[in-house]
């Protein structure tokens, strides 16, 4: 979507052209699919002063000529990397440095592609691709506005059929089986964790019954290859005084968080004020505050407690503070927020504590 900014670092860089490779299904290449809109198997070439170019095996070629680029050729299955060579020559590009994603080249395919390009040099720009997709488009954030929306739906849904569950995998089936309704996929693996499992950041549902207690569901959808990412906790059964009190505590600092955000403001600075609002709480604090959201549910700005990075306008990014009481409870309240100028939140799904 940035073709242009990106030829500016390639050419301030000297770099000849780009070359974005992705080798493996259904796995995909972030950056690939950022400048391109294509998702499948191939090659995408990025010259400094010439329009870009897709390669892509026979099979899956009819899906490449959709993509937003407008040449694409067909590689020999046999003779992928050597394809590439050619096809790179035919265009008159010259070859002599060669920008690379290096986070998304598996040694053995590195070792076969330089072969091809012998008398070249590589570097490597994946983190120039980051940056760069840090900050989105007009285009992408409608992605993302619909992303969340459609996330808010289902989650909604599942939340309000809760009563339904025999078990957490039952309620994380019921979260998939309602994104593939919409014609979605999943941003990751939901997350459904009842009773002390709620006390495990990364729980994974498991086919038991649901415990009585806090319950931490996160769920999030992709929408045009756009993610979106939301977490609430609810109670099944009466929740206890202390369970209340430590909730409503959570989602006074998750809100007070939220109404911190301003341009300029170091991410390490919002991480500092949870932890300074939750006090002996903080202990149980035990990751991040949030990250970017974009093609990947982790991109960057990373709202970390070391983070370097500061808030600026068009970021996207969540804010999820959570307590982890280990064999007892956890609760995490997220939601994605577009900062524009101000914070608006993109989740919209109530925060009031729900009893089930």
């Amino acid at each position: 979507m940035k073709i242009m900014e990106f030829r500016h670092i390639l050419e301030k860089k000297n770099l000849d052209a780009a070359v974005l490779y992705n080798s493996e299904f259904p796995r995909i290449n972030p950056n690939m699919v950022y400048f391109s809109g294509y998702t499948g198997l191939g090659m995408l070439v990025i010259p400094k002063n010439k329009q870009p170019f897709l390669m892509a095996p026979e099979m899956e070629f009819q899906k490449a000529k959709k993509s937003m680029v407008k040449k694409v050729y067909s590689m020999q299955k046999k003779r992928f990397f050597e394809s590439v060579s050619d096809i790179i020559r035919k265009n008159g590009i010259k070859a002599k440095n060669i920008a690379i994603d290096r986070n998304n080249f598996t040694l053995n395919s590195f070792k076969y592609f330089k072969k091809s390009f012998r008398k070249s040099k590589f570097r490597d720009v994946s983190l120039d691709c980051t940056k760069l997709r840090e900050i989105k488009t007009n285009k992408e954030i409608e992605y993302l506005k619909t992303s969340c929306n459609c996330a808010d739906k289902i989650i909604q849904k599942t939340i309000k059929n809760f009563r339904d569950f025999r078990t957490e995998s039952e309620a994380a089936a019921f979260l998939e089986y309602e994104t593939k309704k919409f014609g979605l996929e999943l941003s990751f693996n939901p997350i459904v964790a009842s009773g002390s499992n709620g006390s495990m950041p990364h729980h994974e549902p498991k086919n038991e019954k649901i415990k009585s207690g806090l319950c931490v569901i996160d769920f999030g959808v992709k929408y045009n290859g756009y993610c979106s990412d939301i977490t609430r906790t609810i109670c099944v059964g009466k929740p206890k005084k202390e369970e209340i009190s430590m909730y409503n505590l959570l989602l006074k600092i998750q809100n007070g968080t939220i109404n911190q955000i301003k341009e300029n403001k170091k991410c390490s600075e919002l991480y500092d004020f949870v932890n300074k609002n939750l006090g002996k709480y903080k202990k149980y604090f035990t990751h991040g505050l949030g990250h970017g959201v974009g093609i990947e549910i982790h991109e960057m700005p990373n709202l970390t407690l070391n983070s370097k990075d500061k808030i600026q306008n068009n970021m996207v990014f969540t804010i999820e503070p959570g307590v982890y009481f280990p064999k007892k409870y956890g609760i995490r309240i997220e939601d994605t927020v577009l900062f524009k100028n101000k914070p608006i939140v993109l989740t919209k799904t109530s925060k009031d504590l729900l009893i089930i």
